[in-house]
């Protein structure tokens, strides 16, 4: 690893290959100086990153490419949207969209070493990709970013070229836990098993989750990625001392990122092993809990897309509803409100008229109940989603869908239905 200036640097880049695809680290690790560095550099290039923050590049030239959305790329024209499993997003960089550069946040070197800190992730796997093929590794030297152990740790000669940045890590703006999540949290928690292993996606809803664990014992986590509700339950000593906590990335706040640094309870390993659906079945109790935009009478979920127009994606939601199925004593939950306060609509509907994410779940729950899917033939799964998830302003509505679906639903009030 060779440390250069800027000026310095910005004459490698200048020297790169015509019009490079550079795979950058996503989420809240962003190098953005570097990055900043290239997109001065280089006139035309495609950046690939996963759940991209406000402030990446954004003008002509660039063309933005990811499998995850997040708000730096949602809505833009240069977007290229590729849907995949997150755990197959390094097949995506080894064979269809393979790597020129990689721009990678990391720690400052320990003892010949950097640790790629808070998002390991894909990044390994870019990594190889791009060295096989003779491309450059670039890393931002931070002495802000944690070092954590795990798959992330890199000798410093698999990193090209340097620079040093000493910069403060962003992290997301906290929300404040609304009645209604802390009352879908809620619902969820009594469905977790002692002993349980825990898988979170991002949002309100599992952070109320987690909030409402905190009295529990003998928890573990194996997550794709965790936040500072993890950091509570580890406060309120329901996390097992003898389990690392694991996952692939990380982002919270300045506690959280201080936790995890050089802390041997946490492992940020690669994607290709948190998210294959067959580790994750090996973990017992595992619990998967996830949110939707959209769930619909055949109990599918929709977590990608808003009015035909690509919100996020897959993600790693897919991966964990089938590991937690196979799981001994796992369940697959979705989590979500009965009705979207923006938009004014219920997020219960008959059919939904986008792209599947993840079907074939044990719960969906709602402020309004819960309903058990897994068990429960087609009928009384629509009844269920009905009666104990959807809003009540929609249910009449939903019923009457329902028996144009065909779905044998019964009239409120009467006997019957799903038990």
């Amino acid at each position: 690893m060779r440390i250069l200036s800027e000026s310095r640097l910005a004459a490698v880049l200048a020297a790169a290959v015509s019009r490079p695809r550079v795979v950058v680290s996503g989420n809240f690790a962003t190098p953005y100086r570097t990055l900043e560095l290239l997109d001065k550099t280089v006139a035309e290039y495609r950046l690939f990153a996963l759940n991209a923050q406000p402030g990446i590049p954004d003008r002509d030239g660039v063309t933005l490419e990811t499998p995850f959305v997040g708000p730096g790329m949602r809505g833009k024209p240069t977007l290229r949207y590729f849907p995949s499993r997150l755990s197959l997003v390094p097949r995506l960089l080894q064979q269809a969209l393979p790597p020129d550069i990689v721009l990678i946040h990391t720690s400052t070197p320990v003892d010949g070493c950097v640790s790629l800190g808070t998002e390991v992730n894909i990044l390994p796997a870019a990594i190889e990709a791009v060295r096989a093929r003779g491309g450059l590794v670039i890393a931002q030297l931070n002495p802000r970013m944690p070092y954590t152990y795990g798959d992330g740790v890199l000798a410093c000669d698999e990193v090209d070229f340097a620079i040093e940045v000493d910069e403060q890590l962003p992290s997301p703006v906290p929300r404040p836990i609304s009645e209604v999540s802390e009352a879908i949290g809620a619902r969820v928690a009594d469905l977790v098993p002692a002993d349980a292993t825990l898988q979170l996606g991002i949002g309100a809803v599992p952070d109320a989750v987690l909030a409402a664990l905190t009295a529990r014992r003998g928890l573990a986590v194996w997550s794709e990625m965790f936040s500072d509700g993890v950091l509570g339950l580890e406060r309120a000593g329901a996390l097992d001392p003898d389990t690392p906590v694991t996952a692939s990335f990380v982002f919270g706040g300045p506690e959280l990122y201080d936790w995890v640094d050089r802390n041997p309870r946490v492992r940020l390993l690669r994607t290709e092993k948190t998210n294959d659906p067959g580790l994750i079945a090996r973990r017992p109790r595992l619990v998967s809990i996830n949110s939707a935009l959209q769930i619909d009478l055949y109990a599918q979920a929709n977590a990608s897309r808003v009015h035909d127009v690509i919100h996020s994606g897959f993600g790693g939601q897919t991966d964990f509803v089938v590991g937690a199925l196979h799981s001994p004593g796992g369940k697959a939950i979705i989590a979500l409100p009965s009705w979207h306060p923006k938009a004014d609509v219920s997020t219960v509907v008959p059919r939904l008229a986008g792209p599947v994410t993840s079907f074939q779940h044990n719960y969906f729950v709602s402020e309004q109940g819960v309903a058990t899917i897994w068990g429960h033939d087609a009928g009384e799964q629509a009844e269920q989603i009905i009666d104990h998830v959807a809003h009540p302003h929609a249910r009449d509505e939903l019923r009457e869908a329902g028996r144009y679906l065909g779905f044998p639903l019964r009239n409120p009030g009467r006997p019957g239905g799903a038990g």
